[in-house]
């Protein structure tokens, strides 16, 4: 017999169709951490970025409730999103208190260590005989918003960059664009471009090439809008010409979210969502992730646990807190036994005095006795 032909091949082709399936099926897994200063619209940029309130805005009145703590706190929020039977689970990082205080100094190092313990923490998962069920938190892209004072970088914003890029894939995004014109806003990117590269500071790039002409002429665009200058709002308005968009109202018009000509809003979200969220999510894995595990397993034995470099300032008060606590207490205990000795010593002293007295008086009425005795002996020999 004659081999029939196989016309579709064996196969092979059919393994993205299962993958497709698979992707589905489970979903995905996407950590957003949002960094800067308080006040630049970070809580507003994520709800209007997944076009629902994931975080709650903060209460002006209480935004510097706080400052007697001086130090930077992470906050994690999660949420599931669902979108054509497709489901995300999504973790938002924030660091409220950073940049809040005159002295900043070593302000980043909350957020620096958070990430290395995300890093450590897959780490030692992976090395469990179990591994099903792994918590994985590590951040696969960074936001960090820079406020919009139309100059250049602060130190503390060069700083904190420097140490964010060689540890996740930062994305340098300018806050509330519409308080800048274009002119300052174009002058401000420049600047902002011309010290991340000064500084040799790592942001991240998508990549650019594609076998589809159109593909790379888009990322092309994304890229070219770097750093992002960005608008945040939730609320919707009618424009001149009576459209409903998000935007903020001014007496002079509307700047509206997702018009490019205001800010490069949807470009971020494309980046972000729609066509580099498993770049960013592989970048972390095969990138990040895998340099931290090389440096930590070149200078750890197996097993070892890591060196903390450092403490927060918040927990060291509260530490000293208890410290002065604990050494008073033991102060008044301290008192407290020694009054208890001394009345006993006087107690003591009290009665071997009373025992004293009753021996004498014993050996008083033993020398009478004795006495009465001898006069009785000679009474009768008489």
């Amino acid at each position: 017999m004659a081999p029939s032909a196989i016309s579709d091949g064996v196969g092979i082709a059919h393994l993205p169709n299962q993958r497709h399936k698979i992707v589905s099926k489970r979903g995905a897994n996407f950590t957003l951490m949002v960094c800067g200063e308080s006040g630049v619209g970070k809580s507003t940029f994520v709800n209007t970025l997944f076009t629902t309130t994931i975080k709650d805005p903060k209460q002006l009145s209480k935004r510097h409730a706080k400052q007697v703590d001086k130090t930077v706190e992470i906050e994690i929020t999660k949420a599931e999103l669902e979108e054509k039977n497709f489901k995300v689970k999504l973790t938002i990082i924030d660091t409220p208190g950073f940049g809040d205080y005159v002295n900043n100094r070593d302000s980043w190092m909350p957020i620096v260590e958070f990430l290395d313990d995300q890093h450590e923490s897959f780490m030692a998962q992976e090395q469990q005989p179990t591994r099903a069920g792994i918590i994985d938190l590590r951040v696969h892209a960074c936001l960090y918003f820079i406020r919009p004072n139309g100059h250049t970088l602060k130190p503390l914003d060069i700083e904190i960059m420097r140490h964010l890029g060689s540890r996740v894939n930062l994305i340098p995004v300018i806050a509330k664009a519409d308080t800048l014109t274009p002119n300052d806003l174009a002058k401000f990117k420049r600047n902002i471009l011309e010290v991340i590269d000064a500084q040799n500071i790592r942001v991240y790039s998508c990549p650019i090439e594609s076998d589809d002409e159109s593909i790379t002429a888009s990322n092309k665009d994304i890229m070219s809008a770097l750093p992002f200058s960005v608008i945040g709002s939730t609320e919707d308005v009618v424009t001149a010409d009576n459209r409903k968009v998000k935007g903020r109202q001014y007496a002079w018009g509307v700047a509206e979210v997702e018009n490019e000509q205001h800010c490069d809003f949807k470009k971020l979200r494309t980046l972000l969502i729609r066509s580099h969220m498993n770049d960013l999510i592989s970048t972390t894995e095969e990138i990040h992730y895998e340099n931290y595990r090389q440096i930590q397993m070149e200078t750890r034995k197996f097993g070892e646990a890591k060196s903390k470099k450092y403490e927060n300032p918040k927990f060291k008060e509260q530490e000293e807190h208890l410290r002065l606590n604990f050494t008073e207490q033991v102060k008044k205990e301290e008192n407290r036994f020694r009054q208890w000795e001394a009345q006993l010593v006087s107690e003591r002293d009290r009665l071997n005095k009373d025992l004293e007295e009753q021996h004498a008086k014993i050996k008083a009425m033993e020398t009478e006795l004795e006495n009465v005795y001898q006069m009785q002996g000679r009474s009768m020999r008489r």
